[in-house]
C-alpha cells in the first residue's frame, strides 16, 4: 500500500473544509411573502424601515438568511380589496414565511365584523396555500390602534370607540388564527402605550415610524426564529 504524504492528507483536509464552507454558504435565503394594508408597506417611511425589510435584517443577524421580502400591500386597503389584489399579483409560493396584517380600513370605513370574518379567513386559506400547505409558516399580526394618535384627536374621533371596535376585529382574527394553527403576535399593546410618542409616528401623526415597526420586528422575531428553525422551512 503507498504511502501518503502528510502534506497530501493536509491538502485533502483543507480541500474538504472548503467545500463544507462553500456547501454551508449557499443555503437557500428563506422566503417571506407579507399581505396587508399601509402598516404592512409602511406609508410615510423610506422602504428599509418598513417592518418585513427590518424582520428581513433582524433574521439575518440571528444567522437565518432571508431574501428580501415579497410585500403584496397598499395605504386603504380593506380585505376584500386585499383578497382581488392578491388574484392579480405575480407570485411564486411556496414562501417560508407568509404574514399578514389586515383590518383597519374595515374598521375605519364601518364594515359589519361578519364581513371581516369571512374574508380574514379566506385570506388565511391563501396565506397557507402560499406557505406550500403548512400553517407553521404563517403568522398573524394585530391590528394596531391607530385612535391614540393626534390624527384622531385632530379629527375628533373617539379613541374608547376605536379601541373596542379594533379589539373585536382583533378577537376574530387571534381565534381564526389559532383555529388553523397559525401563529398571532399581538402589536396592539405597543401602539396603544407608546403610538402617541411623536418619534413614533410619522409625520401625518397617524402611520407608525420606523422607530415602531423596529419594536413590532422584535415582537415577531421570536416566533419566527421558532418556526423558521423547528423545521417549518
Amino acid at each position: 500500500m503507498p504511502l501518503i504524504r502528510k502534506s497530501t492528507i493536509r491538502g485533502l483536509l483543507a480541500a474538504l473544509l472548503l467545500m463544507l464552507a462553500a456547501g454551508a454558504g449557499a443555503a437557500t435565503p428563506a422566503r417571506m411573502l407579507a399581505l396587508g394594508d399601509s402598516y404592512t408597506i409602511g406609508e410615510g417611511v423610506p422602504e428599509e424601515e418598513r417592518w418585513p425589510v427590518l424582520l428581513a435584517a433582524r433574521l439575518a443577524r440571528e444567522g437565518v438568511a432571508c431574501a428580501p421580502p415579497t410585500i403584496v400591500a397598499r395605504t386603504g386597503w380593506t380585505t376584500d380589496e386585499l383578497l382581488a389584489a392578491i388574484e392579480q399579483a405575480t407570485l411564486a409560493p411556496p414562501y417560508d414565511l407568509v404574514t399578514l396584517l389586515v383590518g383597519v380600513n374595515n374598521q375605519y370605513r364601518g364594515y359589519p365584523t361578519e364581513q371581516y370574518r369571512r374574508e380574514f379567513d379566506a385570506l388565511l386559506e391563501r396565506a397557507i396555500g402560499y406557505a406550500g400547505g403548512s400553517a407553521a409558516r404563517v403568522v398573524v399580526l394585530s391590528i394596531p390602534d391607530w385612535g391614540v394618535t393626534p390624527f384622531a384627536r385632530t379629527a375628533g374621533r373617539d379613541a374608547a370607540r376605536i379601541a373596542t371596535e379594533l379589539d373585536g376585529y382583533d378577537a376574530i382574527a387571534r381565534e381564526l388564527a389559532r383555529a388553523r394553527g397559525v401563529a398571532y403576535v399581538d402589536v396592539t399593546a405597543v401602539s396603544r402605550a407608546r403610538g402617541a410618542e411623536p418619534d413614533m409616528l410619522t409625520s401625518d401623526g397617524l402611520h407608525p415610524s420606523g422607530r415602531m415597526y423596529a419594536l413590532w420586528t422584535e415582537a415577531l422575531l421570536p416566533v419566527v426564529l421558532q418556526r423558521l428553525r423547528d423545521g417549518a422551512r
